[in-house]
């Protein structure tokens, strides 16, 4: 048997060691030797805890980024898609109402499918406003059917709520619209107490379903005054009042003396050039305010004691103007008292179709007075035909009991429209006596 010899590899062409067989040449090869006095490095353990911490935070971050994502697709799914209202219906929010409070009011009432889907989608709403949260707002909503949780959010956050109207009428003294307000079945809370007279202004507002009625009083106190301050820099040079004050005493008499629009300017025009001249204003609504205050109706005829009586409000008594309003003049009124027409007219009485015939002189006035009478007859003629057994014997009572007689010539009293065109002071189907003018009051 031949024994074989280790033959040494030999060097390649270019210097590389070449295997000395094929077999040789299949074997892997071996690693050097490291070098001698070499040191072993072990690894860091701070790097490798700031790895695995490192690798803990991004997958924790990928996971919440992927749960984030599935829950706000999941929102958007219940934020856009119908609702299950089947026809349309209203919901009252109650004034105070929290979120989670409002969320299951709606889902109880079948508006909403889910409360916390709610919750979240405002709270997300909140996150993403830039500072401006929508506040769900109190009030009565109407809920289209099918409306979707986005429709019912925005229509809370808005406030769009059904809206009703409150109409109180120029003339009235704030008592009676205390009164009317506690009235109105729409409006909620007490009045603790009532406004100055003539502080409030007279309109139709729209109020939503449970609104505060001391709430609507502070509005409309708001309005009067910012009304009032608008149109006393609007008024007519030379007017003998010098405040909005004494603008609005004077405005609350014309209102309650005529409810015609086309005369009120006149009518003012007629106080104004009294206040000129230094006459007194002679106006009898004064008389009813003077002895009822804010109640507003006498509930009789005034009487010749009623204007013999002194009181800080008779304008028979007083010089210029009693010292408050006596109702609260509508903006129509407040505009005609600061611009009135410009005339020479210093009496007014009743014409029997609603208005009155204007005068300038005592003697025109007097014939405007008699022929008023003619019509005042004629009136309680057709009432005694018409009304039936003992009716006409009450209307013709007040002389008797101390009234004024429509067939008195009582020289000395001031023609004003009967007070029975104010329907405060309106008491029968038959207007006041008309009287007779006073000259100008020295």
């Amino acid at each position: 048997m031949v024994q074989r010899r280790d033959i040494p590899p030999t060097m390649s062409q270019h210097g590389s060691m070449r295997p000395r067989s094929p077999s040789e040449a299949l074997e892997p090869t071996r690693a050097p030797q490291r070098p001698r006095g070499g040191k072993i490095r072990q690894p860091s353990r701070v790097l490798s805890t700031v790895a695995r911490v490192g690798s803990a935070i991004i997958t924790l971050c990928v996971v919440v980024l992927v749960v984030t994502g599935g829950l706000a697709l999941l929102l958007g799914h219940y934020y856009e898609r119908p609702g299950p209202l089947t026809q349309a219906r209203t919901v009252v929010i109650e004034k105070g109402a929290g979120r989670i409070e409002i969320a299951e009011q709606l889902e109880s009432e079948g508006i909403i499918s889910s409360r916390w889907a709610f919750v979240a989608n405002h709270l997300l709403r909140n996150m993403m406003s830039g500072g401006k949260p929508v506040e769900l707002k109190a009030g009565e909503y109407e809920i289209k059917a099918a409306a979707s949780m986005r429709d019912v959010l925005e229509l809370l956050g808005e406030g769009k709520s059904l809206l009703y109207k409150v109409t109180l009428p120029e003339g009235l003294t704030s008592q009676q619209i205390v009164e009317r307000l506690l009235a109105e079945p729409n409006l909620s809370g007490e009045i603790t107490q009532v406004p100055p007279e003539g502080s409030l202004l007279p309109d139709t507002y729209r109020v939503s379903k449970n609104m505060s009625r001391q709430e609507l009083l502070d509005r409309m106190q708001k309005e009067s005054a910012e009304f009032l301050a608008q149109a006393w820099e609007k008024r007519a040079p030379d007017l003998p009042v010098s405040t909005p004050r004494e603008a609005l005493i004077l405005a609350s008499i014309v209102e309650k003396e005529t409810g015609q629009d086309d005369e009120r300017q006149r009518v003012a025009a007629v106080f104004v050039n009294r206040l000129r001249k230094k006459m007194r204003l002679q106006s009898d609504p004064t008389i009813i305010y003077g002895i009822v205050g804010g109640r507003g109706s006498l509930g009789r005829p005034i009487t010749r004691t009623d204007i013999d009586t002194k009181t800080d409000y008779n304008t028979y008594r007083i010089n210029g103007l009693p010292p408050g309003p006596i109702c609260n003049p509508g903006r129509a009124t407040i505009e005609a008292t600061l611009n009135p027409a410009a005339t020479n007219d210093l009496y007014f009485v009743a014409d029997g179709t609603g208005g009155h015939t204007f005068s300038e002189t005592l003697t025109a006035h007097n014939a405007a007075v008699q022929n008023w009478r003619k019509i005042e007859k004629s009136q309680a003629a057709g009432q005694e035909r018409t009304a039936g057994p003992g009716v006409a014997e009450v209307e013709d009572t007040p002389a008797a009991e101390g009234g004024i007689d429509p067939a008195a010539s009582s020289a000395g009293l001031p023609v004003t429209p009967a007070a029975a065109t104010a329907p405060a002071a309106k008491t029968s189907s038959i207007p006041l006596p008309v009287r007779k003018p006073k000259p100008p009051a020295n």
